[in-house]
């Protein structure tokens, strides 16, 4: 099947739209003599004229609307199709996040999206690991890797860790020395943290300047999840930040005063820059802002 040149289509039923080949040189942003080449390129392909010209009047010719009632549908069909990949559905975005970030920050927070947002529908996808940038897993993503062309990477914020444990352990060395006292209890390390078992403890003792013992009663667990849940009941001392701790994990754990440990990660809101204008985005990206400059402790 061969085609027509469809540069030359797009501008005929421009004109045909139009009855005007300067309004259709204004909407194309391009010269109106530009506009007439093309014109005449599709009428010498079709080999009929498919506009009367008389003076400054201009109208179709009975050839030119039959044409443009059957090549309408089509444009308009490839418009939308091209618009729906490049913009995505119209107040539908998908969200694709960290399964932890998602589990303890983002849903609990969910009801408040809704209640200012009722015609968005926000559909989230979870991933293990750093989401991939592709369509087919998102409309957004919430990632630690920043792109480098064709997508705007928006800061959400840089994660800083802090020890918590559960308030049985907490009472048991409230008034002790610090962070002696930490020592007598199981310390949970977290792999994924720094993709190397116990290095988040090791690096939390060499930027307070702490020694750490080489007999601890280390436990390491894959996700930081893990490790917050087995905290919570008395299993031992783990690391957390403000954006893994809802209302519910601060009423059974205590954040331990302490130096925080910066992970060396940021973490982004991520879109394509062909979707930067569209209002379910900027939406979002702003709400999410405004919750990551609400810290839980």
């Amino acid at each position: 099947m061969k085609l027509p040149p469809l540069r030359a289509v797009h501008c005929f039923e421009s004109v045909a739209r139009n009855l005007s080949f300067s309004l259709a040189a204004e909407e194309l942003n391009v010269t109106q003599s530009a506009v007439s080449h093309q014109i005449r390129l599709l009428e010498e392909y079709l080999g009929e004229e498919l506009f009367i010209r008389q003076g400054r009047k201009l109208s179709l010719s009975q050839i030119g609307e039959s044409y443009l009632e059957e090549i309408s549908p089509a444009v308009a069909s490839i418009a939308k199709a091209s618009q729906r990949i490049r913009e995505g559905e119209r107040g539908t975005i998908r969200l694709a996040l960290y399964s932890s970030l998602a589990v303890k920050w983002l849903i609990p927070r969910l009801s408040d999206f809704k209640r200012l947002y009722p015609e968005i529908e926000l559909t989230l996808n979870m991933v293990a690991e750093d989401p991939e940038l592709s369509d087919n897993i998102g409309d957004c993503f919430i990632t630690v890797e920043k792109p480098k062309r064709n997508f705007v990477a928006e800061s959400l914020y840089s994660e800083v860790l802090y020890p918590v444990c559960s308030h049985k352990i907490w009472k048991e060395i409230d008034g002790q020395k610090l962070p002696e006292a930490l020592w007598n209890y199981p310390i949970l390390s977290t792999d994924s943290v720094f993709r190397e078992r116990g290095k988040d403890w090791q690096k939390w003792c060499q930027t307070g300047g702490i020694t750490m013992p080489n007999d601890l009663d280390m436990q390491h667990f894959s996700h930081m999840l893990l490790a917050i849940e087995a905290a919570k009941y008395d299993q031992g001392i783990t690391f957390a930040n403000g954006y893994m701790m809802t209302e519910r994990d601060l009423q059974d754990l205590i954040v331990i005063p302490s130096h925080g440990l910066e992970t060396g990660d940021n973490f982004y809101f991520v879109y394509k820059k062909s979707r930067a204008r569209q209002p379910e985005i900027k939406k979002l990206a702003s709400w999410l802002q405004q919750q990551c400059g609400e810290r839980s402790y």
